[in-house]
């Protein structure tokens, strides 16, 4: 543990400190070699492929083994699949409505139809899943766009900024990237069998790869996600690693002049730069363990084909930076599916069993190795990765080593990070605490400054109800007005009835961590408007054995209002008893206790019917509101949450 400590704390670069905002210019990738280093160490002519060719069938079933007649079994559903075709009208539904999915369900059945088809021709070596694959090879290549309606618009990618693709201009967003992806392994692997049908078809594949990913990559420099042109206090998060790695996939796939591949290959490492820049050496991931796949999974995958392109030669696997980034989805598992879920994240989860192992390998982390075998053994692992066709066949390389190693997790006493401002403590009977400082800017951001959540015996009992299905307004000005990005439906205080704002100034500050003592603490009050009054809010939780106190110390300018001190939680409650709020979930029981002289409680249902919220805690949650009686300048809150046998 203080090995652990020591990892996490001691950061001897200089870091550039705006509101809310650090970034340090490590470029750790531009050091480990330029231009002339990338051109000297590439790979040429796809040598570096770690896979059998098409042909070799001895080759592919060593490699598949057990995996090959389920790989062949999820073909043979679509070899009567009726490929869907997405109407200009699903892409206006985004202006229209909002709805992204009209667009995007039947666009995600094509891509993820050709991947399970490419897998299965592979596995099988027959000509028999090659016909379908063509098909949704050309209709593919028919297509104006591969640009989600979403991208097109609300992101700013398109410069008419609508949602129906344009013809006169290329866009490279996440989903057009995997396409590419996707499409260019079927090119190396299937060329030779397209021509055996129609030579038009592999020359039509790799003209539309070319204008639409290779070109359009070495060309246009506006894309956000590419941080050429970041301003200070900008974001870089997940895009930045998953558009390049895409990227980066095509080029070596298909580039085979030694010179534009070199500097294809450097220009996506200055990218990448930005984003391992713009993150905090201490290796959370601030958009939470959803996103941890999509941004440090997404950056593994781009440095091991970096690593796999030059032959060992352009690598940073041995930066401690980049063993935190991976170990952070380690520590941000709580148990029996259930991870602390800030921001966007959901609360159910643990990772890709995959490609957490193949992280850990590549640094040298037998806790995240372990904690994939143990995933693995739980029963949520795959080794289809849908249209990410590169980690389905990594999955399918390190299968047989994978299952080798030894399956171990153990929740850590605590986990530390002093840059995003993340603390989890845990106690031996069972409880888990998570908490936050941060700002109020942070990719997907929740204004969620000094909230909390707490875990008994695995079970999450006060919540983040994390967010619901995406809309055009989860990405727009109208973001906050949805109730689930609000603080007052996080774990917060209502200052003077004042809730929290968005933007990098409203942050917290004087933020401590005291593992000797169970303690966390941060004063809240520069994450309020000036119409809150408030002067200071020092919010502080002590984990014990007995439970959890949480303490707040506040001095206000004016009275304007009473406060309110919010808490979401789910299951059964009883207010009955002034005083007490016992709460049960599924079992646990547990009880908050507040001054009833201060506070009188009430209780609002709030009905779920968004999907992707009622998946995970069922019809309904519960915001208490504890109200206070009197009003006074300066004062302090005490309230204790205690395990109830």
């Amino acid at each position: 543990m203080n090995t652990l400590l020591k990892i996490f704390t001691c950061f001897l670069l200089a870091i550039v400190c705006l509101p809310g905002f650090a970034y340090t210019e490590r470029n750790l990738l531009q050091k480990e070699g330029d231009l002339d280093k990338v051109k000297a160490s590439l790979v040429m002519d796809q040598k570096w492929v770690p896979y059998p060719a098409y042909a070799d069938r001895a080759g592919w079933d060593k490699l598949l083994g057990a995996n090959k007649e389920a790989m062949i079994a999820r073909g043979e559903k679509l070899l009567d699949y009726q490929w869907q075709v997405v109407k200009a009208t699903d892409y206006l539904e985004y202006e229209r409505s909002g709805n992204r999915k009209i667009m995007e369900d039947p666009f995600g059945k094509n891509n993820g139809a050709i991947a399970d088809l490419m897998m299965a021709e592979l596995a099988e070596g027959k000509g028999r899943f090659i016909d379908q694959l063509i098909n949704g090879v050309f209709q593919s290549c028919e297509m104006t766009s591969w640009v989600l309606s979403a991208h097109l618009g609300s992101q700013g990618a398109q410069l008419s900024h609508r949602s129906l693709p344009d013809y006169k201009e290329h866009i490279i967003d996440l989903t057009a990237g995997d396409m590419g992806s996707l499409l260019s392994w079927s090119y190396y692997f299937f060329n030779k069998e397209f021509d055996k049908v129609d030579p038009v078809i592999s020359q039509r594949l790799r003209k539309e790869l070319q204008e639409r990913i290779l070109d359009t990559y070495m060309n246009v420099d506006r894309f956000w996600w590419m941080a050429f042109n970041l301003q200070p206090g900008g974001m870089v998060n997940n895009w930045n690693p998953w558009c390049n790695f895409n990227a980066l996939q095509c080029f070596m796939l298909l580039e085979n002049d030694k010179d534009v591949l070199a500097k294809a290959v450097w220009r996506s490492m200055t990218s990448v730069d930005k984003f391992i820049n713009y993150t905090h050496e201490d290796g959370a991931c601030e958009e939470g363990p959803s996103y941890w796949g999509h941004a440090a999974g997404k950056m593994y995958d781009y440095l091991q084909m970096l690593y796999d392109g030059t032959g060992g030669k352009i690598s940073i696997f041995d930066q401690p930076m980049i063993k935190n980034m991976g170990e952070y989805i380690v520590r941000s598992y709580v148990g029996n599916g259930w991870v602390v879920n800030f921001a966007d994240a959901s609360a159910k989860g643990g990772g890709d069993a995959q490609i957490i192992y193949r992280y850990g390998k590549a640094v040298n982390s037998p806790l995240m190795k372990q904690y994939a075998a143990f995933l693995q053994k739980q029963g949520s692992s795959s080794l289809s990765s849908g249209r990410d066709i590169f980690r389905t066949l990594q999955s399918v390389l390190y299968a047989n080593e994978m299952e080798q190693e030894k399956a171990s997790y153990q929740v850590p006493a605590y986990t530390w990070y002093p840059e995003t401002e993340f603390c989890y403590m845990s106690n031996k009977k069972g409880l888990f605490f998570a908490s936050k400082g941060g700002y109020n800017n942070e990719s997907h951001n929740h204004n969620d400054v000094g909230t909390f959540s707490l875990y008994q015996n695995t079970t999450p009992v006060f919540i983040d109800a994390g967010v619901g299905t995406y809309t055009r307004q989860t990405f727009s000005s109208e973001r906050y007005s949805i109730w689930t990005m609000q603080s007052n439906y996080h774990n917060l205080p209502m200052i003077n009835g004042v809730p929290q704002s968005f933007g990098a100034q409203y942050k917290a500050t004087r933020v401590q961590f005291n593992p000797r003592k169970n303690t966390f603490s941060a004063d809240i009050a520069s994450a309020y408007p000036s119409q809150s009054e408030v002067k200071s809010w020092v919010r502080s939780y002590t984990l014990s054995d007995t439970g959890l106190r949480i303490e707040d110390a506040f001095t206000l300018n004016k009275v304007v209002a009473p406060n309110q001190v919010n808490f979401l939680t789910w299951g059964n409650v009883d207010l009955s008893a002034p005083g007490e709020v016992l709460i049960n979930v599924n079992g646990e029981k547990m009880k908050l206790v507040y001054d009833k002289q201060a506070f009188s409680a009430a209780k609002e249902v709030i009905e779920l019917t968004d999907p992707r919220l009622s998946n995970v805690w069922g019809k309904e949650i519960y915001r208490i509101s504890l109200n206070a009686k009197n009003s006074s300048l300066k004062g302090k809150y005490v309230f204790t949450i205690q395990p109830v046998k």
